[in-house]
Parts: C-alpha cells; structure tokens; sequence
C-alpha cells in the first residue's frame, strides 16, 4: 500500500524511547501492560494497513526517519519461580527489564545470570539476539520462548532445541514474523558454579572467596567503564558483531597481523570487530556529532545528541567500507534499522551500500 504521506501526523516523540537519542516521532505511542490490549492496538493498525512496532527500551534501535504507524511500547510484566530438585524455573514476560531480572534473581539467590548483568533492553529481545557477554549468553539458560499471532491470539512455546540459538542469532530473527515474543523460561542450576573463562574474569579465579554478586558488581563496574551511559551520550551498545571467518582467512590475516586478538570456534576465528575497526583508525573519530568511542572502537556515540539516524548509519557505512578493504571482512550490524514502515534488512541494506 502505498501512504498518503500529507495524512500521516506523527506528533509522537520517539527520543526517550531509543537510546540513540535519536529525535523522530510516531503516528501514536502506546504503553501496554496486559496482552489483551497489546493484541487489540496491533488487530486495529493491521486491519488499517499501517505499521505497528513492539518497542521494549529501544536499545537494539536506529531509527532513520519518524514511523508512519504505531509504536507499543511493552510494559508486561511478571516473574514466575518454581522449582525441581537440581535447578530453579524462572517464567519472565516479556516487559521486564533484563538488567533488574539479574539483580532479582541474586537478590532471590538464584544464580548463574550475574555475567549477562547491565545489558541493556527487556526480556522480550533477549532470545532474539541471543544476548551474551563474558562468557555466558542467553541460551547457556534458555528452557522456551512464548510467542503469540496477535491477529488470531494462537500462542506458541519453542523448546531450546528449536530456537536455533547461535552467536546473535536466533530463529526469532528469521521466522514468526507475524508473533509476538511474551515470555521465557529459564533454567539455573542450584548448583551455582562460577563462569570465569572469560579474559577479563580471569584474575578472579585468584579470589577464594569468589560470588555471584563479586561477579556481578565487578562487571557491572567494567561495563560502565567501557559503555557511556546512553541518556549522556546516545548509544546502543556495540554497533557491529565480532567477525567469525573461515580458517583460511583467519591463518592468513594471522600471519599479517601477529598480535591480532581471536578465538577458536570448531577450528573458525572469532574476531574482535572493535580491534579491526581500529586498525581503520576510527578510534575517537567524529562526523556530524558521531563519534566512535575511543574506549571501545564497537560503539558509536551521538554525542552531542543532536545527530540523525542517516548520520550514524553514514558513519557505520564508512567503517563497513574500511574494515571489508583493509581485511577483506564485511561486518555485519547488530542494530535494527527501522525507517517510516518498519525494520529493514540491515545486510541488504549494507551491502547496497558496498564500495570495493
């Protein structure tokens, strides 16, 4: 269908609803805290033709022009405990804030999230992008993801085995496009066991005194070392995923670049996008009020908070560009690209913009 734009009125700020601080509007903004309300608001905008966004904190969100539809803004909230006899069930809806369900469940002394503590965003995106830091990710814990057809209310449960969990990757982010993610369930061992293979965990190892909430404080302490805070300096986090090459390339670039950090995945290099980006010379450079961070090259700064969406993506076209010259390697986003209708496909949409 084709909008009539002159009748769209999007008087709806957007601008504490992404942590880009990005200044676009909506055609309407809605908080919901029950599904029945979310399903009716996205039936209605459906049956009208227009675009319809589930928005949790907008952490994972670049948006490039204001949205021609409605935003839902999901506050459904719950956490559910249970129990057997090796480990703790946890059912989350979808509204929850990430970062306050690690503090709960140390608070509730159910461990074994503590190294996934500040990341940003609500339960509802977690299992997309198979969130994950130092060592751990979402899928060490997953049991299932609900999800719901908002248009017929027909609910869904994936087992683990099906969500296809993989580095950043997830089913969700290829298939049940027209659902809806309600809840998780997670699983944790009552038999807590410190993850600390992680590099920067290691000198921990040293402690014998080690616990889950030294661990968390003292990653809650590197990352707001390393990533400004957003309402300062917009940002979302890392802006690109870590590279994993084939063996080939990885031996090659290896033999050029000596002290080039990595790590083996079944014989394929993970590669660290910030180390390649800065090996660019991006590190601390600015455009149009965007700026790559120079504590950490993965994360671009809108730092006066005044820059557009086109003139971050500009900047990450430009690194795309220099990292796929220099190494021969095309990163690939981990941010959503959303325009006045809706996401697009950010691979595509970097690769149109590929310059060799």
């Amino acid at each position: 269908m084709i909008y009539n734009k002159k009748m769209i009125f999007c008087k709806y700020s957007l601008k504490k609803l992404n942590t880009f601080n990005i200044n676009v509007n909506a055609n309407k903004v809605i908080k919901v805290k029950n599904l029945i309300e979310l399903c009716e608001l996205w039936k209605k905008y459906k049956q009208k033709n227009r675009p319809c966004l589930i928005l949790g904190e907008g952490s994972n969100i670049l948006f490039l022009k204001n949205f021609y539809g409605l935003v839902i803004v999901n506050r459904i909230k719950g956490i559910y405990i249970s129990e057997s006899k090796k480990y703790w069930h946890l059912h989350i809806n979808s509204g929850e804030n990430w970062h306050k369900l690690v503090k709960f469940t140390i608070k509730n002394k159910i461990y074994g999230l503590e190294n996934l503590a500040l990341i940003p965003g609500c339960v509802g995106s977690a299992p997309i992008q198979n969130i994950g830091a130092y060592g751990s990710s979402i899928q060490d814990f997953c049991e299932y993801v609900d999800i719901i057809n908002p248009i017929n209310k027909n609910i869904k449960r994936i087992n683990k085995k099906n969500c296809n969990f993989k580095y950043r990757d997830s089913i969700f982010k290829h298939n049940y496009k027209n659902y809806i993610i309600i809840s998780i369930g997670l699983f944790l061992s009552k038999k807590w066991v410190p993850n600390l293979n992680y590099n920067d965990l290691k000198k921990l190892k040293h402690n014998i005194h080690i616990t889950p909430k030294k661990i968390f404080n003292y990653i809650c302490h590197i990352r707001k070392k390393k990533i400004p805070y957003h309402k300062i300096y917009g940002n979302a986090g890392s802006f690109f995923k870590n590279p994993i090459v084939s063996p080939n390339l990885g031996k090659k670039l290896l033999k050029i670049f000596s002290n080039m950090p990595f790590s083996l995945e079944n014989n394929f290099f993970k590669l660290s996008a910030g180390w390649l980006i800065n090996k660019c010379k991006f590190k601390g450079y600015i455009r149009k009020g965007v700026m790559v961070h120079s504590k950490q090259c993965l994360i671009l700064l809108n730092r006066f908070n005044t820059s557009s969406g086109r003139d971050i993506l500009n900047l990450a076209i430009k690194i795309y560009n220099s990292v796929g010259k220099k190494f021969g390697i095309w990163l690939e986003p981990e941010v959503k690209i959303i325009d006045n209708y809706g996401e697009i496909d950010p691979c595509i949409f970097f690769k149109k913009n590929t310059k060799f």
